[in-house]
């Protein structure tokens, strides 16, 4: 049973965030620690910042689920919480990262990054073409933080993307990619080069 963090917009999402942990709560241990608006100082430094994230939030995840909404890309909140999960601390390592689309966003691609075993997951899909570059990410999923699109684009990040059709109501099929993504996440090579964000836009 693999501990899991979920990163999403509190005002939008917050009902996708309650089914996720109905649709998993038999096989998934969820920690509900999300950061919320004045949880953490805005005058401490990103790397204070990220520290008691890691710390103090996502502890004792190893997988973090990043719920994508309309709005999720514009949140500091979400960039802070993407940031420490990929972050490999001294004392608590680096997650895995699982991105879910929402209905809002109107995506139902795809991205799988860990073989044959994750692919093996989706029986329909028999194109597994490759994407070249940014552009061609970003297109796809419009409405992915830009964190995750420079995890995408450099291919070492391994992370994996999914509608919520494929989730909904599926506890298998989530426990699965859950999986997945914990086995893979030791090979996870992050790009962290960008600095955190600091306002919502």
């Amino acid at each position: 049973m693999h501990k899991v963090f979920i990163s999403y917009h509190h005002d939008n999402d917050q009902w996708y965030k309650n089914e996720l942990i109905r649709i998993g709560k038999q096989n998934t241990t969820f920690i509900d620690r999300s950061v919320d608006t004045g949880d953490i100082s805005e005058s401490l430094s990103d790397e204070a910042i990220r520290r008691k994230i890691r710390d103090e939030y996502l502890r004792d995840s190893t997988v973090t689920i990043v719920l994508v909404g309309t709005e999720t890309k514009h949140r500091k909140h979400i960039d802070w919480e993407i940031y420490s999960s990929m972050y490999d601390g001294p004392v608590n390592k680096k997650s895995a990262v699982l991105a879910i689309c929402l209905p809002s966003t109107k995506c139902g691609l795809v991205h799988a990054p860990h073989g044959d075993r994750e692919k093996g997951l989706f029986p329909d899909i028999t194109n597994w073409g490759p994407i070249n570059s940014r552009e061609e990410y970003e297109d796809r999923y419009p409405y992915m933080p830009a964190r995750i699109i420079d995890n995408l684009v450099g291919s070492r990040g391994k992370i994996s993307v999914v509608p919520w059709t494929r989730v909904d109501d599926d506890a298998a099929m989530l426990e699965a990619l859950i999986d997945v993504a914990f086995q893979g996440r030791r090979q996870c090579e992050y790009d962290l080069s960008a600095p955190m964000r600091r306002r919502n836009s």
